[in-house]
């Protein structure tokens, strides 16, 4: 297991961090990587965001702006953005294929008709404060962008938490593994099983990411066909969320996702409150508590003390053990029973801090790929939040230092060996660099765990 100590870091691996952001800034926004993700990413802009706030601000509030200026009528943030000056062979599947209608009033950027996790409203309350810190000019600007983002933050979380509770459970569902940003984890796996893989979809629509990256990285073909299968299939029912249990194949109920959903509404509690409105604020916070409520019924496994992904169709529980299943403790309102147990599976030798993407000792672990196994930085940063928030605030130290020393040994990569540390997939990766300089700064516990 690969858990190093750190004393000190210099100041080259904040530099190095922050030329990453510079060599993947586009004018507009800020792309994952120049090597494999040409376009903007949703919950990438959170994450590039955060980080951004500590060395450009306006840039951070820009790629913001960016994402949002895309947002559909309905709410919906949509999980890319596609770049209209990127070639359509560059990236699969591209516009073409999502075939999103150009709705009244929106910018001339197309988009895939998917989600992705709603960490917006934690990155807009992120560089409020740092952006605040700068000088009144700063502050200014900060307020000023908060306030036109608020609005179309809540419409995001009306879609997420009323067009998308599929199965009237209080939880919000994914239609896609991509809407998780876990993209092939084995949580899906028993889901998908009844998927059918039409593997003829790849001849007529070849795979573009086997040309820049090592197959055994990657989702397989049979997976692939699927995710395919899926993105045809939502897009030929008009992109529509009415009756999705009875009519879409995939529909499940994530504890990552959902997590973030609920935190995303204490952040919109402290938005609520900078922006002079104390009954928003509180309604913000009666939702992150019903979202916690249902979360904490709805996904726990009482017989193996874990929480785990549900299919929402049929009602059954993923077998695997997940890190999306650890990603509950970022709640502040959890109980703290399933508090202590998530810290008890996070620290057992399924997983380790920091933490790998799925169960070590699982049947489908496998190191190197993707979500299936490698550590990767973004959400063993929201782990070490649920530490704070928690109060296991040695535990979040520790895994402070060993997610910097993995970057500072490694490079900046999409993800990381669970064993040797190696970094795998995209080099210079967007969201690693901007993480490495919040986990640089050494903050205190997340503001709305404080302010509970």
């Amino acid at each position: 297991m690969y858990a190093p100590a750190v004393s000190d870091l210099s100041a080259e691996l904040w530099q190095s961090a922050a030329r990453v952001l510079d060599t993947n800034w586009s004018g507009d926004h800020t792309v994952p990587s120049r090597r494999l993700y040409p376009h903007q990413w949703s919950w990438d802009a959170a994450f590039t965001a955060i980080g951004l706030a500590y060395v450009n601000p306006s840039r951070a509030w820009r790629d913001l702006r960016s994402l949002f200026e895309a947002q559909w009528p309905d709410g919906r943030v949509p999980h890319i953005v596609f770049d209209p000056d990127t070639a359509e062979d560059d990236y699969f599947p591209g516009p073409g294929v999502w075939n999103v209608p150009a709705y009244a009033g929106r910018r001339p950027r197309s988009s895939t008709g998917l989600v992705q996790p709603p960490l917006h409203a934690l990155a807009a309350w992120e560089v409020y404060r740092h952006a605040s810190a700068h000088g009144a000019a700063c502050a200014g600007e900060a307020r000023t962008e908060l306030a036109w983002l608020y609005p179309r933050l809540v419409a995001q979380q009306d879609y997420l938490t009323e067009r998308r509770d599929a199965g009237g459970t209080g939880l919000a569902a994914i239609v896609h593994p991509w809407e998780s940003g876990l993209d092939d984890s084995p949580a899906w796996d028993t889901v998908l099983d009844a998927v059918p893989a039409d593997r003829t979809l790849l001849d007529r629509h070849p795979r573009r990411d086997l040309a820049v990256a090592d197959a055994t990285h990657l989702p397989t073909d049979r997976d692939f066909a699927r995710y395919l299968g899926l993105v045809l299939n939502y897009r030929d029912g008009g992109y529509s969320d009415t009756d999705l249990v009875q009519r879409h194949p995939f529909v499940v109920e994530c504890p990552a996702f959902n997590s973030i959903l609920a935190g995303a509404e204490l952040s919109l509690a402290q938005i609520a409150g900078v922006l002079g409105r104390p009954g928003a604020a509180s309604r913000h916070r009666d939702r992150a508590r019903e979202i916690t409520a249902a979360l904490a019924r709805r996904l726990w496994d009482p017989a193996t003390r874990t929480f785990r992904a549900r299919d929402a169709r049929t009602g059954r529980l993923s077998p695997a053990r997940c890190v999306s299943g650890l990603l509950p403790l970022m709640l502040p309102d959890l109980p703290a029973d399933r508090a202590e147990a998530i810290m008890t599976e996070a620290r057992s030798e399924r997983f380790g801090l920091p933490a790998p993407s799925a169960d070590r000792t699982g049947p489908d672990f496998d190191a190197g790929r993707y979500w299936r196994g490698p550590i990767w930085i973004n959400v063993n940063w929201l782990l070490r939040r649920g530490m704070q928030v928690h109060g296991h605030h040695g535990e979040a130290e520790t895994l402070r230092r060993a997610m910097l020393r993995l970057v500072h040994e490694h490079g900046h990569y999409e993800f990381f060996h669970p064993d040797t540390g190696a970094g795998s997939g995209a080099p210079a990766f967007s969201w690693t660099a901007a993480l490495c300089l919040d986990l640089l700064a050494d903050r205190s516990a997340p503001a709305y765990a404080r302010a509970a």
